[in-house]
């Protein structure tokens, strides 16, 4: 088997869609001799920031000295994104033999799904790598996630609001149960920032579990107006003087997260020294979420697609000084047709100057005319362009060189946003 038959064969599964269940994951792991239980692992969860959360942790580790494993979806251009060892992609001969390797094993009488197969070969990964540590994220949800086969060292859940509601319900409560199925018994639990609905249901089964829980600024903190000098008050371990690359101040809240989570996990013998997290903090690398390109116009990538990371997103663009000399702001918009468009959109009213409709190319994308029919009133009378080369283009005239372009409302959008700069070699927005 080639990586290119092996990624074809991946992407056939999802046809099957989301199947939410542990049995089939039990069976596939059982069959390969359990490859999760020859290394620890950290687990987190959570509606937004578990990938920055996971991203950070698994650079500071790195810096520690240990070597780890990151486990982390979507992928934004290529497969092996979501299967790392301190930092280096899967090989392509890797995913190949693996994904025959698990064929074998699952004969006729076991079917897993796209997610199932690809966290499989992740674990797999790792144990032929002899990693110390490994740092999963969460798919989706948490209690029937294919990642919950594991007992972790400590788990997190970052933040919780609407999102995915066809799965996990309708109401902060009935999602933040599904995302609290990844607590263990005695397990310590570090919890972000939660509208007290979700924390009510985390700290109950928190309870039931008798796991310990240590909450964002109940039991450790930052202080700092950015990511670009702030403190860390923790549960044991202060922080002075920190710097941290990615963008964005809802990254000190993930940060507080990260580093609490190794605070928690430390009795378990995960030792990280100062140095450690000023070097972990300053090389870590998490692409597609407020990730700026210096171009003329300058170029802003963020995946953000719910209402909550539109906030976020708004606040950014508000708030930086990066952007403030910026003019006009472009926003380039494409979304799945099961997103919550009027709420995502809703923190963006007056802060972009002209709006380009386009979309993924998904089956469940949103067209531009759906996108312009569910938006109606909220933002400036749109430009519908649905291939993604021509929106770009058109974004770039109506930015000029002293604008800003924000591609955002989908990681599959940016994704191809970023495919398509790789693909050109240099940006035909220049000039």
């Amino acid at each position: 088997m080639t990586y290119s038959s092996a990624v074809t064969y991946l992407y056939s599964l999802q046809k099957h869609g989301i199947k939410l269940g542990l049995s089939t994951m039990a069976e596939l792991l059982a069959r390969l001799g359990m490859p999760q239980n020859r290394y620890r692992t950290l687990h987190i969860a959570g509606t937004n920031g578990k990938g920055s959360t996971a991203a950070m942790t698994a650079a500071i580790l790195q810096a520690a000295g240990y070597r780890v494993g990151l486990y982390t979806s979507p992928h934004l251009v290529e497969f092996r994104e979501r299967i790392r060892v301190n930092g280096e992609m899967i090989a392509e001969f890797q995913v190949a033999e693996l994904t025959e390797q698990l064929q074998t094993l699952c004969r006729s009488d076991l079917s897993p799904t796209f997610f199932e197969y690809t966290t499989a070969i992740a674990f797999q990964h790792f144990a032929d790598s002899g990693i110390d540590v490994a740092v999963l994220e969460v798919g989706l949800g948490g209690r029937f996630d294919a990642t919950n086969v594991v007992t972790p060292m400590a788990c997190a859940v970052t933040t919780i609001s609407l999102d995915h509601q066809e799965y996990l319900g309708n109401s902060l409560s009935s999602i933040a149960f599904e995302k609290a199925g990844i607590i263990k018994p005695g397990v310590p639990l570090v919890v972000g920032r939660l509208e007290d609905e979700a924390w009510r249901t985390i700290e109950q089964v928190a309870r039931e579990r008798q796991a310990p829980v240590f909450s964002l600024n109940r039991n450790f903190s930052t202080e700092g107006e950015t990511v670009r000098e702030f403190s860390y008050r923790g549960l044991g371990m202060s922080h002075d003087g920190l710097m941290c690359v990615l963008e964005g101040r809802h990254q000190l809240d993930n940060v507080a997260c990260s580093l609490a989570l190794l605070e928690a996990a430390a009795p378990q013998g995960i030792t990280v020294t100062r140095e450690a997290v000023r070097m972990g903090l300053g090389a870590v690398n998490w692409a597609g979420r407020l990730q700026v390109l210096d171009r003329r116009p300058t170029i802003l990538l963020d995946g953000a697609h719910n209402p909550a990371a539109g906030t976020v997103l708004a606040d950014y663009l508000r708030y930086s000084d990066r952007f403030r000399q910026h003019r006009p702001i472009v926003l380039v918009l494409g979304m799945m047709r099961d997103k919550n468009h009027r709420g995502f959109v809703e923190p963006l009213t007056g802060l972009v100057d002209e709006v380009v409709l386009t979309q993924a190319d998904l089956s469940r994308a949103a067209s531009p005319q759906e996108l312009r029919a569910s938006l109606d009133g909220l933002l400036p009378l749109p430009h519908i362009v649905p291939s993604l080369n021509d929106a770009m283009a058109l974004a770039g005239q109506l930015a000029t060189p002293q604008g800003l372009v924000c591609v955002s409302g989908s990681l599959m959008l940016v994704g191809e946003c970023m495919a398509w700069f790789r693909g050109c070699g240099f940006s035909p927005l220049r000039g």
